[in-house]
């Protein structure tokens, strides 16, 4: 059985900082490449972040120099540091695992930013 945990989401004011944590389980983790999405109130949901199975990353305009994917690819897991975070990325975030057909999600972690 395929699962992605989400975790780490939380309050946390403007300008501060935040690690969402992604703990797969029944994949071959290794192959696939790991996304980070997040879906705000009223808005359709949005890529953020994507890492390959070799490490290389990519982020939308919007977080690039403020958020950082990585992987471990021991430990299943995915991450999403997130500095200096402003009030319009409150959203919940989803991780996403994709290898050829296969996609699947976690739960979403939601992630407000307010003082």
């Amino acid at each position: 059985q395929v699962q992605l945990v989400e975790s780490g989401g939380g309050l946390v004011q403007p300008g501060g900082s935040l690690r969402v944590s992604c703990a797969a389980s029944g994949i071959p983790f290794s192959i696939y490449v790991m996304k980070w999405h997040r879906q705000a109130p009223g808005k359709q949901r949005e890529l953020v972040a994507t890492i390959t199975n070799s490490g290389a990353a990519t982020y939308v305009d919007s977080v690039k120099g403020r958020f950082t994917i990585s992987r471990d690819n021991v430990n299943y897991m995915a991450y999403l540091q997130m500095n200096n975070l402003k009030p319009e990325d409150t959203a919940i975030y989803y991780c996403n695992a994709n290898f050829a057909k296969n996609s699947y999600w976690g739960q979403g972690t939601q992630v407000t930013v307010s003082s």
